[in-house]
């Protein structure tokens, strides 16, 4: 017996929603709306675009992805998991316990594959502007033709919450000035926030807002459809020289009878009787809680396989890179190992006891300094550096 693609990805979809209703629960806290209606948008993503490899989540040229919208961490951790990355089951039944892998808010160095920390609302979205700044300072500094050395793209959730937060906007309108068309960012759009319906808080035309940013702007109006969004998505990507926003409306909530679509699906566990209701809504079929069918995992094994053929055609190209260009090889490769260049202080200011300058002056001093070598600084401020001194 053979089963449709269409419905293996609902199968893949309702398992990231009842992996999050069971984490939820066993917890006795949690926010299990979010994934519930993002879920699809993420497995589009995640399934369909995303380069990764789960066997090697610090691979350079991967692509990052960034849950802004920090609060639905389950609905990441079930997607680590399923697509293979150290996340395993028993991590997933320990979610927001002490010492575990899988915290309340994803956080940096803690989890394989989690890309930052985004905890506070609107933290994600400049954190996000930051890694596609990184990877264009990099191309453009270390690629050379048919050389694309370095070659990804970064993406995020985000929700109304981060979209209510003024860094936001600051990061979004640098974003759209700098022509970073390889930040694509999705917005799922449920029109509930914590304390009711969005109409209480938030009536901005986020079409026009991001327009004038220089964003391109796309919509899809039904967070279920899976090929629309990843149309969406694959437009994007058309577009390098504008950073593009694709606002998604979905159901916070998604498959409970009671609770979709209102501010009480937004946190806390759904109760065992609400559960078995959102199960039966979506056909699942299984008893256990925390079950992932065996066709589920095969249906997510595409991305590691995926993955691992681009990275080792990558490390090919890296080779032949270092052959011709070997120089600019051992910079570059410095520079993604982390490590700072010899001498990278040698030119650093001194200043005796007594001295007098402002705190701005010494510190511009500084980085300058730096600056002469250090190749991958990179500062400034918004027009005010005869101020600042920051240049």
């Amino acid at each position: 017996m053979t089963t449709s693609t269409s419905s293996i990805a609902e199968l893949s979809i309702n398992t990231i929603r009842t992996l999050t209703i069971d984490s939820v629960e066993k917890a006795q806290h949690g926010h299990p709306g979010m994934p519930m209606g993002a879920a699809p948008m993420a497995y589009s993503l995640w399934k369909n675009v995303l380069n990764i490899n789960p066997e090697n989540p610090k691979w350079f040229n991967r692509d990052r992805f960034v849950l802004a919208a920090g609060h639905g961490s389950n609905l990441l951790y079930n997607l680590l998991h399923l697509s293979g990355f150290d996340m395993t089951i028993d991590d997933l039944k320990n979610t927001r316990q002490w010492g575990s892998k899988t915290p309340g808010h994803p956080e940096y160095g803690l989890t394989p594959g989690v890309e930052a920390t985004t905890g506070p609302l609107g933290q994600g979205i400049p954190v996000s502007v930051g890694l596609a700044l990184a990877e264009r300072h990099l191309a453009e500094t270390y690629n050379r033709s048919e050389f694309p050395i370095v070659d990804h793209y970064t993406y995020a959730i985000c929700g109304d919450g981060d979209l209510m937060e003024g860094v936001s906007y600051e990061a979004a309108s640098l974003a759209g000035h700098l022509k970073l068309g390889r930040l694509i960012v999705l917005y799922d759009s449920n029109n509930i926030s914590l304390d009711g319906g969005l109409d209480l808080s938030f009536s901005e035309d986020i079409k026009k807002r991001f327009e004038s940013y220089n964003w391109q702007y796309l919509h899809v109006e039904d967070g279920n459809d899976i090929e629309a969004i990843t149309k969406a998505i694959e437009e994007a990507k058309a577009d390098e020289n504008r950073p593009t926003i694709i606002e998604v409306k979905t159901i916070i909530g998604y498959g409970s009878p009671s609770l979709q679509g209102t501010n009480d699906a937004h946190s806390d566990p759904l109760g065992k009787e609400e559960i078995e209701r959102t199960k039966k809504f979506y056909n699942w079929d299984y008893k256990d809680d925390f079950h992932v069918p065996a066709e589920v995992y095969e249906d997510f094994s595409s991305i590691k396989e995926n993955g691992k053929a681009k990275e080792n055609e990558w490390t090919q190209l890296l080779d032949r890179y270092q052959a011709e260009y070997p120089e600019l090889a051992t910079e570059f490769n410095r520079i993604i190992d982390g490590d700072l260049p010899q001498n990278w202080d040698v030119n650093l200011p001194s200043y005796n006891e007594g001295d007098t300058l402002a705190t701005r002056v010494a510190a511009s001093a500084t980085l300058n300094a730096l600056a002469e070598n250090i190749s991958e600084l990179v500062g400034g401020s918004a027009d005010l550096d005869s101020s600042t001194k920051t240049r």
